[in-house]
């Protein structure tokens, strides 16, 4: 027997940087919960964070991890088991040889703000110090760039001026293009209780979609895709207007106001209303609420960045705030809500094509030469390195011909992901450093290293207030001990100092990746930024060891600065803000006849990226069961298309298929489809006619000129109803041991079909019985599938031996199968596969899901049909994923629930818990009390 075991650490997923304490038992990660003592949460913890412990159980890591390096001895071979030092000495010869035959240019790394900063620093140095390419660049190109070209143009260095401690200063909140309920849950929990505490608090929320952060809003702005920059100068237009600036800040702590001026002329209310799309009392009121508020706090987000003029957007937010002085004071100023957990980290080692260590500008000379100094090597190159998109855009040109790629899944990621695939067949060479060996980039990599992941990682992580933390190791890394994950930062230093070698540098010279430990990593890290912005020398691995702390924090300060700014010093080199000018200019591909709809994305509540690691848990897929595109009601009257249906949707990139459905969040010729649903778990292909599926099958590449993020948040598509007479349903409860494999044998399936989806349901830990989880495939097409696949489906779902029965009418094109676990007291249906006619899946599900009798269902079961022979009591769509509490239990309770809104909500909680754990839930059950009165004869009582 192991004694239990308590770990301090950080959460892995967004960039609020939660607290955690890891809970483990031997070898075996066995609990998670929030850290009490962390600043950023102080002990909460949201569905995500709180399940982290379910991804690390035994049956997940034997059937997702990597765990052991792997290598094709060919493309599209099943790769082979090899030693590390093989597959290192293989990466080393065939990089070595791209570099000698073609010069350092023709490789490229592309990494993830989800290493941790000491893992970027060894990769940053490999890269531009020892190879002398800046083709270097990271996936937080594509959630943080704009943000960070944004704070260098006006306030002069990539410093959030505010901490988290000023939502509950500020009299204004006014949040733009962020969905901080879904995105940044924790932090929305500070929201909440900062308007509890503060009735007076306003919150203003700027938003193509009306989100569960839009819910919260005293004032809603739902403005038309992509007119942020208009809305903003629009509003300094007002405030010029009606004398709501501040002058004598302006005159003392800034320059350039008055080319911004003259731009703004223009922008009049009427203006504004026409292209964003509101009414000009809306405009007023929001601007009053900002300037006229004692302290102004903006939180913004992947609306503002995600887009091709991102930088735009950014800045014309901080226009508003030093015309008004609404910075450098508490509760006040322009605070960017960090994407990835460590992106803020990945920015201050230089991670970026464009930057170096301590936020140093790569085009700058003497930054050049003082990281040179620092590194040791004779100079560090001038040539601009390729961005995320033009990095894949170059292999796919045969520009670059070895690509290294660590932690990250580009195959899903990326926008235009015909051009990502072409990048990846054709390069030469292809390194993905991963812990998942499901992700959709697995299956392009030539040579596959295992790393370790979230409760096996030691180092250090910031977070979007500037906030270091320590990320520890609760166990050991699974798989053969001498040849299983290795940690990122060592495996670049491992082939770093082969490639020194193979290049031939001087065996005579000292190693430049002298590293034995992460912490001998991050104390160079913090001397690279002796005298910088973000100034760390006066933190040390033993200090933060005690608790998380704030840079900057020079050497001999007792702790870190908790906002920026208050000096109206900036780092400029006149020491003024400055001023931008930035006009409006419209989507990069607006809609047309051909393409009469805006296609936006976003996140889900309970799931993060791609899905490798949340993917992983039935219980979070209870919130959204399965992919569908969002289109408002009237949209779909128009087209004649029914709730379910399945539609094409179609831009100039590609095509994907999903079932629509009805939502009053998006606006009229809006769409809405998530972000995460990548070709694992949605079905399409390119405009060429190639298999590729997922949201990023139709996303635009076109990028922000500054930042050179790109557009992810808008593209034109067309949503045509699909003619798919023929479908296939299919539900079964598998063992926890099996459900992730046989998953994945059905996501290959799904090539097969024009339309499918494959998706996980329930769980050990909320739902159903213990030790299984549900797999769900569905598929549709124009003809009936060959009975041959069909019986693969059914014998990946267990539907067969001596509990399951079978039907089958070939000349109808009908094929059904039930399995029943029978019990001495009832039958319950354990899984069930409906081909043809699928009238009968929904009572189906719900009877499956929900684990009801099915002994009196009898033949009805394999007869299908649109009702059941009895009614089937739905527990209806999981709102709270933490105690499985459904939407028809809510309402049920709230209509016995008396008193205020709030009281309401608070007998709701007590009777159900729903929103009393990680509170993620907590939005919608406060719009659920509002549109759910009590009852008559409750009220009169």
């Amino acid at each position: 027997m192991f004694s239990p075991k308590e770990t301090r650490s950080t959460c892995p997923y967004c960039g609020v940087g939660c607290g955690v304490i890891i809970q483990s038992s031997g070898n075996q990660i066995t609990g998670v919960k929030g850290d009490p003592q962390h600043p950023a949460n102080f002990g909460r913890l949201c569905s995500k964070g709180s399940t982290l412990h379910l991804t690390a159980t035994a049956e997940v890591t034997l059937q997702t991890r990597l765990l052991q390096p792997l290598q094709r001895l060919q493309r599209g071979s099943t790769p082979e088991a090899v030693t590390w030092d093989s597959a290192l000495h293989t990466a080393t010869t065939k990089f070595a040889q791209v570099i000698r035959d073609h010069g350092p240019d023709a490789v490229g790394f592309y990494v993830s703000g989800q290493l941790l900063t000491e893992d970027y620093y060894a990769f940053n140095k490999l890269a531009k110090g020892l190879i002398g390419t800046n083709n270097i660049d990271t996936n937080s190109r594509l959630c943080m760039s704009s943000a960070v070209a944004g704070y260098k143009k006006t306030l002069g260095a990539d410093s959030p001026p505010a901490s988290y401690e000023d939502l509950g200063l500020a009299s204004t909140l006014f949040i733009a293009g962020s969905n901080a309920a879904y995105a940044h849950p924790i932090l929305f929990r500070r929201i909440e209780d900062a308007k509890a505490a503060n009735p007076a608090l306003k919150i203003v929320v700027v938003d193509v979609r009306r989100t569960d952060t839009a819910e919260a809003a005293d004032l809603f702005l739902q403005i038309q895709p992509g007119t942020d920059v208009m809305l903003f100068n629009g509003m300094l237009h007002l405030m010029l207007w009606e004398g709501w600036t501040d002058a004598a800040y302006m005159a003392a702590h800034t320059e350039g106001f008055d080319a911004l001026k003259a731009l703004v002329r223009d922008c009049t209310p009427d203006a504004v209303a026409a292209v964003c799309g509101i009414r000009k009392a809306e405009l007023m009121e929001a601007t009053r609420l900002f300037a006229q508020s004692p302290a102004t706090l903006s939180l913004y987000c992947m609306g503002l960045n995600q887009s091709s003029a991102g930088t735009a957007k950014n800045t014309a937010l901080i226009n508003l705030h030093l015309a008004t002085g609404q910075i450098g004071k508490p509760g006040a100023g322009p605070f960017s809500l960090t994407g990835q957990p460590n992106a803020m980290g990945g920015r201050e080692v230089g991670g970026l094509a464009n930057l170096l260590s301590g936020h140093r500008d790569l085009a700058n000379p003497a930054h050049r030469a003082e990281v040179a100094s620092l590194w040791g090597v004779p100079a560090v190159p001038e040539k601009p390195g390729k961005t995320a998109i033009e990095m894949f855009q170059a292999a796919a040109d045969g520009e670059i011909r070895a690509l290294w790629i660590a932690c990250t899944n580009p195959a899903q990621s990326l926008p235009d992901q015909a051009t990502v695939r072409r990048a990846l067949e054709r390069a030469e060479f292809v390194v993905l450093q991963e812990a998942f060996a499901t992700t959709a980039t697995a299956r392009y990599a030539d040579l596959l290293l295992p790393a370790t992941t979230w409760g096996e990682k030691e180092g250090t992580v910031t977070n979007s207030e500037r906030r270091i933390s320590r990320v520890r190791a609760a166990v050991a890394a699974p798989g053969p001990q001498d040849n299983g994950p290795r940690h990122d930062w060592a495996i670049a230093v491992d082939f770093a100092q082969r490639l020194e070698s193979a290049l031939g540098r001087t065996p005579a010279l000292p190693t430049l990746f002298p590293y034995p430990t992460p912490e001998s990593v991050w104390n160079e890290h913090r001397e690279s930024t002796r005298g910088r912005d973000l100034d760390i020398t006066g933190m040390s691995y033993a200090q933060l060891e005690a608790t998380p702390l704030q840079w900057p924090m020079p050497e001999g300060a007792a702790s870190g600065k908790v906002r920026l700014y208050e000096d109206g010093v900036f780092p400029t080199p006149t020491g003024r803000a400055r001023f931008v000018a930035a006009p409006y200019t419209p989507v990069a591909e607006p809609r047309e006849a051909r393409y009469p709809f805006a296609l936006t994305t976003g996140r889900l509540r309970d799931q993060w990226h791609g899905m490798s690691r949340t993917g992983t848990l039935g219980r979070l897929f209870g919130h959204v069961r399965e992919p569908a595109l969002h289109m408002h009601p009237q949209d779909m009257a128009r087209r004649l298309l029914a709730e379910g249906d399945l539609v094409h949707i179609t831009s100039k990139r590609g095509s994907i298929l999903a079932p629509v459905q009805a939502s009053t969040e998006v606006g009229l010729s809006q769409v809405f489809l998530p972000m995460h649903w990548g070709d694992e778990f949605l079905s399409g292909h390119s405009n060429t006619g190639e298999r590729l599926g997922g949201v990023n099958a139709l996303t635009s590449p076109v990028f922000c000129p500054d930042s050179k993020q790109p557009e992810l948040k808008h593209a034109a598509v067309k949503v045509l109803k699909a003619d798919m007479p023929w479908g296939v349903t299919a539900l079964a409860w598998l063992p926890a041991d099996k459900v992730l494999e046989r998953r994945t044998e059905l996501q290959a399936l799904m090539a097969r079909f024009e339309f499918a989806s494959c998706v996980l349901f329930g769980n050990d830990a909320a739902l159903g019985q213990a030790g299984r989880t549900g797999v769900m495939f569905r598929a549709a097409g124009s003809a009936p599938a060959d009975d041959a696949l069909l019986a693969q489906i059914e014998a990946l779902l267990d539907l067969h031996g001596q509990d399951a029965v079978r039907y089958a009418d070939p000349k109808r094109g009908q094929r059904r199968a039930v399995r029943l676990q029978r019990s001495t007291v009832n039958a319950t249906l354990e899984g069930f596969l409906l081909s043809g006619d699928t009238q009968a899946r929904e009572w189906m599900a719900a009877l499956l899901r929900e684990e009801q009798p099915a002994q009196n269902y009898g033949r009805a079961l394999l007869a299908g049909g649109a009702q059941p022979p009895l009614p089937v009591l739905s527990k209806g769509k999981t709102v709270c994923t933490c105690f499985n509490v459904s939407d028809l239990a809510i309402t049920d309770t709230l209509l016995r629930c008396t008193g205020s809104d709030t009281e309401r909500l608070g007998q709701l909680q007590k009777a159900l818990q729903c929103g009393t754990n990680c509170g993620s839930c907590i939005p919608q059950l406060q719009r659920m009390v509002k549109a759910t009165p009590a009852t008559a004869s409750v009220a009169a009582a």
